[in-house]
């Protein structure tokens, strides 16, 4: 470039240089928009029977499932970092799943006993219980079926049984993943009926009949036994508008913070709700993103910290109020030094 064009240029440009905010370290630092903590992060843990147990779940190297005791001590980790809650999902043993999902609601079952075991080693971690049927079910299926239909209303009833088994055993926030129609207002009505009106719930509002939940699946053994699919409930991948729809009715029954799953392909929808709804919005970056970065940064395609890093920030950028990471307690660890 001729010192003349560089000149003209400049007068075009008003003398204005975008480059000198990104001169430096320092600088990027204290001109940065978007900030990422501890406290953004929720950590998904699943659960297994057993004691001293950690099993891999083979399709997402570097988690495990835990036992109930490793799991109290994960809790401690998590906490000593500043993370705030942990997500539950058990593993039910096959013999106890059924048609009717009834160990969903049975106040002794893996879930509950997870819940009351953290919560009394580690009272300060929130406690985040997953309500679904299936972690329960022999079909796979997040809601009860009748001749190859996903039923709503029945399937609702069994939630809200489930829902308030878990609030007994510690939860602090119900969190029912299923997508069935009115079962937030179903579910705060039962709650506040047994005297749990601070129990808060986070709604999967706009949650997507997405390819991305393979591998989590894998981890809570719902994957080989799931028939058929779940695009009767879940929400179309080509919608937008729906999903501001669902999330105004949940918030309308009664949710005290929505969240969107998946998490990095639907940022639009974390933005549009973010921008449509005063309320927290979370993300779930979920098991076939993890997978996917990682496997990418075993093989050193990518940077696999890098390219973390920059995932959680864009969900930040994006508006949502935290993020449910398999990253989490990683993350927490690197952003601690």
């Amino acid at each position: 470039m001729s010192k003349r064009w560089a000149k003209h240029d400049m007068e075009f440009l008003g003398g204005r240089r975008p480059r000198r905010l990104r001169q430096t370290g320092w600088m990027r630092d204290l001109v940065r928009e978007t900030a990422l903590a501890p406290s953004d992060l929720i950590w998904p843990l699943f659960v297994i029977e057993g004691q001293n147990e950690r099993a891999p779940v083979k399709s997402m190297p570097g988690v495990d499932r835990l036992s109930i005791d490793l799991a109290v001590q994960a809790a401690r980790d998590a906490a000593a970092e500043g993370i705030p809650a942990l997500a539950i999902f058990p593993n039910t043993p096959g013999h106890l799943r059924s048609d009717g999902a009834e160990e969903a609601y049975n106040p002794g079952n893996l879930m509950c006993r997870a819940l009351s075991a953290i919560k009394e080693a580690v009272p300060e971690i929130g406690l985040i219980a997953d309500v679904a049927l299936d972690e329960y079910s022999s079909n796979g299926q997040d809601g009860l079926v009748r001749d190859g239909v996903i039923l709503n209303d029945e399937t609702v009833e069994v939630m809200v049984k489930s829902a308030l088994v878990q609030a007994r055993a510690g939860a602090d926030i119900i969190a029912p993943s299923d997508m069935m129609d009115g079962r937030v207002a179903a579910i705060r009505r039962a709650l506040d009926a047994a005297s749990f009106e601070s129990t808060s719930i986070m709604s999967y509002a706009a949650k997507f009949a997405s390819a991305y939940y393979g591998p989590f699946r894998d981890a809570v053994g719902s994957g080989e036994r799931l028939v058929g699919d779940k695009r009767t409930y879940q929400l179309d991948y080509a919608n937008s508008d729906e999903a501001l729809r669902e999330v105004a009715q949940d918030l309308d029954e009664g949710a005290d913070m929505v969240m969107v799953k998946p998490g990095m392909p639907y940022l639009d929808i974390v933005r549009r709700v973010r921008d449509s709804f005063n309320v927290p919005v979370f993300a779930y970056q979920v098991s076939g993103e993890y997978t996917m970065i990682t496997l990418a940064g075993d093989t050193g395609v990518i940077d696999r910290t890098a390219a973390m890093l920059e995932s959680l920030h864009a969900f930040k950028r994006a508006g949502a109020k935290g993020v449910l990471t398999y990253f989490a307690l990683e993350t927490a660890r690197l952003l601690n030094g």
